[in-house]
């Protein structure tokens, strides 16, 4: 399940941030939402941040699988300009970091679940190229 994340009451968060959570097994019509939520704010504002806390992860439908390709063949990542997520699993961890230097132009890092002051002060920091 993905549910939209609103942290605008509980801190000063940025125009063009996503958040949400995951728990459980994501569906194709969350994956929807949440991918046409960044299509209208990338559109807005030119670029996204994300903030994704990960509390459980039991699977994802193929047909959401099959909606975040299209997502990226459509967009890639040129429109993200930072993702934050906050877990306790390793093996996330490990997907971020592969992540991270896979797509240059975005820059993805994990902390923990108790961290989302840390998470959005990474966020609001201005965007740093990457070292080659």
């Amino acid at each position: 399940m993905i549910e939209l994340l609103d942290l605008n009451n509980d801190f000063d968060v940025p125009d063009n941030l996503i958040a949400f959570r995951v728990s459980g097994k994501v569906t194709e019509t969350e994956m929807s939402r949440v991918l046409n939520i960044a299509r209208e704010k990338i559109d807005q504002h030119g670029s996204i941040t994300i903030l994704e806390q990960i509390e459980s992860f039991s699977g994802i439908e193929l047909a959401a699988i099959a909606e975040e390709f299209r997502y990226m063949n459509e967009l890639g990542m040129s429109g993200i300009s930072k993702v934050a997520i906050l877990t306790d699993k390793r093996w996330i961890e490990h997907i971020v970091s592969i992540e991270d230097w896979f797509f240059k132009d975005t820059q993805m890092r994990c902390f923990p679940v108790d961290s989302m002051m840390r998470a959005i002060e990474f966020l609001q920091e201005q965007a740093q190229p990457k070292s080659v």
